[in-house]
């Protein structure tokens, strides 16, 4: 393996232990429920999902998920940047 690659995966592994170095300012995936597929994504600081429990409520299951599978470099909304006492769904 060429020496320049081996030092690429080493810092990777490095930048890997400290998530706080990602924002993530937009995401999108296509989200297989168990009635249907569903687009979920976070773009301008909102979170959104094309189901239909979303529309009514601004949360659902599979927004919820893909959150807890983001971890730690999951993006926040803006309004909950501005107010740290509002409970996080992860």
């Amino acid at each position: 393996m060429h020496s320049s690659l081996i030092g690429k995966i080493q810092k990777a592994d490095f930048y890997s232990q400290e998530p706080e170095r990602v924002d993530v300012e937009e995401f999108a995936a296509t989200f297989r429920g168990d009635h249907d597929t569903y687009r979920v994504s976070f773009h301008e600081g909102r979170w959104k999902c094309t189901c239909e429990f979303f529309v009514e409520w601004d949360v659902c299951s599979h927004v919820i998920a893909t959150q807890r599978l983001l971890g730690p470099i999951t993006p926040v909304e803006a309004a909950s940047r501005q107010s740290e006492s509002q409970p996080a769904l992860i």
